[in-house]
């Protein structure tokens, strides 16, 4: 083999590599940015780091929250969601809707009560059932017109709407809702919701 046809090896299996990497680098690019877009607009990925949930979600559990859920429709009662904490919008908190805009909401003698209802409402999914106690406001009181009223499902051990300073969470101030459990994996499986708990109590 020549001379020249040497080099002209050298130079095709160089530009074969400079070929791969630039292509890996392209694939690596396209990957993040799906990963980036699917973040920002889709999923929202969230480390549960308090009791607060428990034992629905318990503390160092991860999972993916839907940002398309509300597009149409706001949440409904029961419904765990996602959202920006009412006294410091740079935290992230996660808790269960209780109080929908309009609702009157009552608490006494550990039980939630809405709307005037005898009934309280289900606290099926609290590792203490009837023993949600009334924080730090004045009951019967009425959820804003496009807001949210929040407890954990560990009321016991939650700050939450109770105890907050501004007790209500404005709709888009909720970034999305809990939808799946990924991890730990033997945990794995869908989040109960809504109307669950009306046909499931």
């Amino acid at each position: 083999m020549t001379k020249k046809n040497k080099e002209n090896n050298t130079n095709i299996k160089e530009h074969s590599v400079m070929r791969e990497v630039i292509g890996d680098i392209i694939m690596v690019a396209v990957v993040i940015l799906a990963v980036f877009l699917l973040e920002k607009f889709v999923l929202l990925n969230a480390k549960i780091p308090s009791e607060s949930m428990q034992n629905t979600i318990m503390v160092g559990n991860r999972i993916f929250g839907s940002r398309l859920a509300y597009k149409e429709e706001g949440p409904e009662r029961y419904d765990i969601v996602i959202f920006k904490y009412p006294d410091d919008e740079s935290q992230l908190f996660i808790k269960r809707v209780i109080g929908l805009p309009g609702d009157v909401i009552d608490i006494h003698d550990g039980y939630v009560y809405v709307n005037g209802s005898a009934e309280p409402l289900t606290d099926s999914f609290c590792p203490e059932p009837g023993m949600t106690e009334e924080g730090f406001l004045s009951y019967p009181l009425t959820v804003p017109d496009n807001c949210y009223f929040m407890l954990g499902d560990n009321r016991l051990h939650s700050k939450d709407s109770r105890y907050w300073d501004n007790p209500f969470v404005k709709r888009e101030k909720i970034l999305a809702k809990a939808v799946l459990r990924y991890w730990p994996l033997n945990k794995t499986g869908m989040l109960k919701h809504g109307m669950d708990y009306y046909t499931n109590p």
